[in-house]
């Protein structure tokens, strides 16, 4: 059994997805509909632009997912469809991208849908005030019992359960630096304060939630060709109400990848194929099911390879 994955926010890079659009006609047209849909030309800036404003989560989040449909559409016309992957699943802004390959979200409702995502994430919480941080080398149980610990009157959670040695807090940002110590001194090897302007996936994003759940509701969501795993339940959805309503969920909800991964392997996935930019998701997923083979396809010659 197979599964496709869609990465995250963090895997952007100046000039993703042009080889491809150079290559395939279909993977051209993702980008040309995404600038149309959005009113600009957001293909200039991720292939020509600079990388610190293509990291300003409002772009990023669209650019991602064009540069995920793009390799998927490239894999399409190499005669490969959703059919052949029996799940798919994506990590937070990902899973905008998986329910766009198996036909669930139009693409230009994706693109929209993510630039206001990305706006309403970044307004959610004034510049400063939150943080987020990388803690390697405890499990997430420990993790989230200190975070409860040292949160006091402020907010620091588990925001990203990611593999079995990390785990991503968020938060304000004293309070983050604060568990970030806590759990250095409770034996984690390394504390990483992340280069984010925002506290995603944390209570302090309840005003995007809101926002989110505004958009979610004037759009169409179809039942997904093959079914969803869902970040915020790990586990498979296929129903729309369902779906919309997890995706409002995920904003302020917990990325829980490391169970996502593990009930994949549980269910009899043993092949994952990490589509679009970067190869941060097949990291954590050998670490999570190591007897799983791992695949990424972010270039014409990945596409290639698959046939070999």
């Amino acid at each position: 059994m197979r599964a496709f994955v869609f990465p995250g926010q963090g895997a952007q890079t100046i000039g993703m997805g042009r080889e491809l659009a150079e290559v395939y006609p279909a993977a051209r047209e993702v980008f040309d509909r995404v600038d149309e849909a959005l009113g600009e030309k957001l293909s200039d800036l991720i292939w020509n632009g600079d990388i610190d404003t293509l990291t300003l989560t409002q772009n990023a989040q669209p650019a991602l997912m064009a540069a995920s449909m793009a390799a998927f559409r490239a894999m399409e016309a190499e005669g490969f469809t959703i059919q052949d992957a029996n799940f798919v699943a994506g990590h937070s802004l990902g899973e905008y991208s998986a329910l766009c390959a198996a036909g669930s979200l139009t693409l230009e409702d994706t693109a929209r849908l993510l630039r206001m995502r990305g706006q309403a994430m970044q307004e959610a919480v004034p510049v400063g005030q939150g943080a987020m941080a990388a803690i390697l080398g405890l499990d997430f149980a420990t993790v989230d019992h200190i975070a409860r610990e040292v949160a006091g009157d402020e907010v620091v959670q588990a925001a990203n359960d990611n593999d079995p040695g990390q785990v991503v807090i968020s938060g304000h940002k004293e309070a983050v630096e604060r568990a970030a110590e806590a759990m250095k001194a409770a034996g984690a090897k390394r504390a990483l304060m992340l280069p984010v302007s925002a506290p995603f996936h944390s209570v302090l994003m309840q005003p995007a939630a809101a926002v989110m759940a505004d958009a979610l509701a004037g759009v169409d969501i179809h039942p997904p060709a093959v079914p969803l795993i869902a970040n915020v339940r790990a586990e498979a959805v296929t129903e729309p109400g369902a779906i919309r309503r997890l995706l409002v969920e995920q904003v302020t909800g917990t990325v829980r990848w490391r169970e996502s991964i593990a009930n994949l392997a549980g269910a009899g996935v043993t092949e994952f194929w990490e589509i679009g930019a970067g190869k941060a998701l097949s990291g954590m997923i050998k670490r999570i099911a190591r007897d799983a083979a791992v695949r990424n396809i972010g270039a014409p010659a990945d596409i290639v390879a698959l046939r070999g």
